[in-house]
């Protein structure tokens, strides 16, 4: 490992952290939204199956993309962090290239909640040290 890789990993490292944090307060939000649900089960095959749940498969499918690149002995450069903040900010914004679907209902949410306005704003953090080299 060298000092960029350990940095770049750092970094993703920390975001990955942030982007949990925001993904679990917006299936909290959705599931309130969507009713009452039992077990923490039932709520997993609703997060993975139910159409309510669909839309947020796109940025679970970032996290993993992310945690399995983290999990590669292979260096990570500032490029491929910025590959990832791309593909985050086309989902949450700002990027004016986004993914409009998700973000219309994203930011219909973070009218919904305090906790999900802060998570945004760690997330927001994160993604702010990811830079271009």
């Amino acid at each position: 490992m060298n000092n960029d890789d350990t940095a770049q990993r750092a970094k993703l490292t920390s975001l990955g952290r942030a982007l949990r944090d925001l993904h679990k307060q917006l299936i909290h939000i959705e599931s309130q939204y969507f009713g009452a649900v039992g077990s923490p089960l039932e709520l997993l095959q609703l997060v993975t199956n139910h159409p309510n749940f669909a839309w947020l498969q796109k940025l679970s499918g970032l996290m993993a993309q992310m945690d399995e690149r983290l999990d590669e002995e292979e260096p990570v450069t500032a490029a491929e962090a910025v590959t990832f903040r791309r593909a985050i900010e086309a989902l949450i914004g700002p990027s004016e290239q986004g993914d409009l679907e998700f973000r219309a209902k994203y930011n219909a949410m973070l009218h919904d909640g305090p906790e999900l306005v802060m998570a945004h704003g760690a997330v927001r953090k994160q993604l702010s040290e990811i830079v271009a080299i």
